[in-house]
């Protein structure tokens, strides 16, 4: 199958529930959407998925789920990185938990379950009975299996002296970055930076700050030519154990422990 299936293939029959298996190699998918809400796995690296309001951060062994109609590229951050999706037909009433963009760590029972999927592509239809029902199993699932969603995101900037501030940000990963350094470079005074994060972002130069490095880290932390002082460095800390604590911090794990919980499992 071509692997701009979703151009034309996902929302043909609007009754089927869609499995797509990526096994690896995709570079990008270009903005689009679906009428089918769209579960999206990840192994083997992270992927960057990009709304009109965000970019997310979807961390290998992790899944993202997207509701219907929500506009949203995709950007793999290696050629290694296994996709995996399944898409469902949507109500027009539905809970909480489908109607709004979230991450979430995947669980044993899940990951079964999906490895059972693994060599299906295609329409999944009611008349295939066994199929139809893991499928339509599933999907129940992730709503009554569910965590709290992980806030593994970045909102866009809207104000141009913002988006040159953080493209900079991003440019200069590697190096370490103070408010009132930052607000003269670009000819602010440190309270007005401050209150432009605030305001155009919602949140605090140093959270805005903290999670990108981290979210950084991710992609590097998948890449084992790289050990994690190293890392801590290309991401602009020069203490390891600051680097390690605020990790643990965002992502609820050491990066060691990420590094060695993040192999790929699936076959592919």
């Amino acid at each position: 199958m071509n692997s701009k299936y979703y151009l034309t293939e996902v929302d043909k029959n609007p009754l089927s529930i869609f499995c797509y298996h990526n096994a690896m190699g995709e570079k990008f998918i270009k903005s689009h959407s679906h009428d089918k809400g769209q579960f999206i796995y990840v192994e083997g690296g992270v992927v960057h998925i990009k709304t009109n309001t965000r970019m997310y951060y979807l961390p290998a062994r992790h899944y993202m789920w997207i509701p219907s109609g929500v506009r949203h590229a995709i950007y793999p951050s290696s050629p290694k990185v296994v996709m995996r999706n399944l898409y469902f037909p949507m109500p027009t009433i539905t809970s909480v938990f489908y109607s709004k963009e979230g991450i979430y760590p995947i669980n044993n029972l899940l990951m079964e379950m999906l490895l059972f999927t693994k060599t299906w592509n295609g329409d999944i239809l009611k008349s295939q009975k066994n199929k139809f029902l893991i499928v339509s199993s599933f999907k129940a699932l992730l709503e009554q299996t569910v965590s709290t969603s992980l806030h593994l995101e970045l909102p866009h900037p809207t104000d141009n002296r913002l988006i040159k501030i953080t493209n900079y940000l991003k440019d200069h990963i590697h190096q370490e970055h103070l408010l009132p350094q930052l607000a003269s470079k670009f000819s602010m005074t440190d309270k007005s930076l401050y209150r432009l994060f605030k305001k155009d972002v919602g949140m605090s130069f140093i959270k805005y700050y903290t999670q990108l490095r981290i979210f950084k880290s991710l992609e590097y932390l998948m890449n084992s030519d790289y050990n994690i002082s190293e890392i801590a460095h290309m991401v602009g800390y020069s203490s390891l154990p600051t680097f390690s604590n605020t990790f643990s911090n965002v992502m609820g794990k050491r990066p060691s422990e990420y590094r060695k919980s993040n192999e790929i499992y699936l076959d592919t």
